[in-house]
């Protein structure tokens, strides 16, 4: 059901067939959608844009995002001429159901597209974001059947409430990465301030090089073989789970790095960088509908 304020501060209450709802409240605009007998809530920026951002939250966060940072999303997005859609997936937030974790979310991507799809008919193409296990959810569901994908740190563990080891190679390789190209490290290192001990223990596990995979990554990788849209991976610099991300996967996508990010893109130059890299991506997505 849609949270109460946003049932007294209607405006206009308007049917979508029998199983949509529309709740405009000033600029945003609540939908109601059906899940295999569950309600689900999101929250609509409308634009006339033909390409539009489906956004796709991550662990158990309501669609708003930590710091509502996906809000924030939606109204740049939103700025730039697009309609974005982002929803509450099963007994996450104001939607009922029960919460079976990212791994079990296709029917609430699916029909999330499909009421977003109803919800704009202009829109001909849509590119789904998704950050940590919301973008290892569209990969599982080989791209949900979204035209294109921005995913950021994928989760790559098995374990679903598993932390990503501090002293892996490829944080350690990132982190010695980042430390050379400071000059203040190579004064640190000429006089004496830093351990040797410490130094050789850090390059010898910089020089592992790790080539299991998890089942996860394996299943991703999988899903991911025969999806043809355009797929851009971020992986944040600071992020141990982007950076275990980016020493295990094998499969197709183009993969930038910002190095200065951490996991959420909480400073503004990181979040401004990631809706630039979105809005590039439905730039893309627009012009070829325009060239036809």
């Amino acid at each position: 059901m849609a949270p109460d304020g946003a049932l007294r501060g209607c405006a206009t209450v308007a049917a979508i067939g029998a199983n949509y709802l529309w709740l405009a409240v000033m600029s945003r605009r609540f939908l109601q959608f059906d899940c295999e007998g569950a309600r689900l809530l999101g929250t609509l920026a409308h634009a006339e844009g033909t390409a539009g951002l489906l956004i796709v939250s991550g662990g158990n966060e309501t669609r708003s995002g930590p710091f509502a940072s996906q809000a924030s999303l939606a109204r740049e997005i939103k700025r730039r001429g697009y309609p974005v859609f982002r929803f509450d997936r099963r007994g996450v937030g104001d939607s009922e159901g029960e919460n079976r974790g990212f791994r079990s979310s296709a029917a609430d991507l699916a029909t999330a597209l499909e009421a977003f799809r109803q919800a704009c008919p202009q829109m001909k193409r849509v590119v789904a974001y998704g950050n940590c296990d919301a973008a290892s959810a569209l990969m599982l569901q080989g791209g949900a059947g979204c035209d294109a994908l921005v995913l950021s740190n994928p989760w790559t563990f098995d374990e679903e409430d598993a932390v990503a080891p501090v002293h892996a190679p490829q944080a350690v390789r990132s982190r010695y990465a980042r430390k050379l190209r400071q000059a203040s490290e190579w004064q640190r290192l000429l006089t004496g301030g830093v351990s040797l001990r410490k130094l050789i223990e850090g390059l010898r596990t910089a020089m592992v090089r790790t080539s299991s995979q998890s089942d996860l990554v394996a299943a991703m990788q999988d899903a991911m073989a025969s999806y043809n849209g355009s797929v851009l991976m971020l992986v944040s610099g600071l992020d141990r789970t982007g950076q275990a991300f980016r020493s295990a996967w094998r499969g197709r996508g183009k993969i930038v790095v910002l190095e200065r990010a951490d996991h959420a893109f909480s400073e503004s130059a990181d979040r401004m960088r990631l809706e630039d890299l979105i809005g590039s991506t439905l730039d893309e997505q627009a012009r070829q509908l325009d060239v036809g």
